[in-house]
């Protein structure tokens, strides 16, 4: 019960506002009576090293980092007037929703930048082709491998017309996507680079004693032994009001439609559907 109540206090408040599943006594006393009286004690742990970041700072994060960068750009002699935003539109991509935030927020919509879907090439040339140079403002929340944005960015690139430098406005990213994205010469914005010895659950990590890592992973680990630390096992601890990662660990986000294991912060792709 102790450890029901450590828990429940320190994730009630954190990750206020997490839609997916909202954190209530009920979801967390679930996800803690599921583990053993000995794996209790760790989880409070767990918890305490996640990065949550709420809507609201969601919001100004992209807002400040989209200032940041135009001015940056119009000191380097290229006007709003030569900025196209690109929504990259692979599945389960939050870059569209993102790209609906910014543009509310900053009132980009008010101002002569351009907006391009990234499954629109015959658009995308059109558009660079007008403009001749500028530069391509990519959108998303989160990166972890970069592989999803760099499959995205690779197919739309060939159809672009002119001079254009390439940026990707995004709160927080993986160490892994910024050396993908530095290959293809596209500057990441971000507001901090989650890095492996960030990670509680990774062994370049010195956050916690070993013992108390390991014993977590194999906790993770009964819900799935080869990607016990999510996608990649990149075991990335930031989650975001709309979702968590897929490169979150296992024991916070449970099994596929949450049977036989519950998590506290499961993916929406990780609930079962109500129908």
């Amino acid at each position: 019960m102790f450890e029901r109540l450590r828990c429940f206090i320190r994730a009630r408040w954190r990750f206020r506002g997490y839609e997916p599943q909202p954190v209530t006594v009920k979801t967390v006393c679930r996800w803690v009576g599921q583990f053993s009286p000995p794996d209790r004690k760790y989880l409070p742990t767990l918890l305490k090293h996640i990065r949550y970041v709420d809507e609201q700072e969601t919001r100004r994060i992209l807002f400040d980092l989209n200032r940041q960068l135009v001015e940056r750009l119009a000191n380097e002699g290229i006007p709003i007037e030569k900025i196209i935003y690109v929504q990259v539109d692979e599945a389960g991509s939050s870059s569209p929703f993102m790209l609906g935030l910014l543009k509310n927020d900053a009132r980009l919509d008010r101002l002569d930048c351009k907006f391009v879907d990234s499954r629109d090439v015959r658009m995308l040339r059109d558009t660079t082709d007008s403009l001749e140079e500028g530069a391509i403002i990519y959108v998303d929340d989160f990166a972890g491998t970069g592989r999803q944005f760099c499959r995205s960015r690779d197919f739309v690139i060939p159809y672009t017309v002119g001079n254009f430098a390439e940026f990707f406005l995004v709160p927080f990213i993986c160490e892994e996507a910024v050396r993908e994205l530095a290959k293809r010469g596209v500057e990441p914005i971000t507001a901090g680079i989650h890095k492996a010895e960030d990670r509680l659950l990774r062994t370049e990590c010195t956050l916690v004693a070993p013992k108390i890592r390991d014993h977590l992973t194999s906790l993770s680990s009964r819900i799935n032994p080869k990607w016990a630390l999510g996608d990649r096992n990149m075991g990335a601890m930031i989650v975001f009001y709309r979702n968590a990662p897929n490169s979150v660990p296992l024991i916070l986000r449970g099994s596929l439609n949450q049977d036989p294991y519950v998590g506290i912060l499961p993916r929406s792709t990780d609930l079962p559907p109500f129908f």
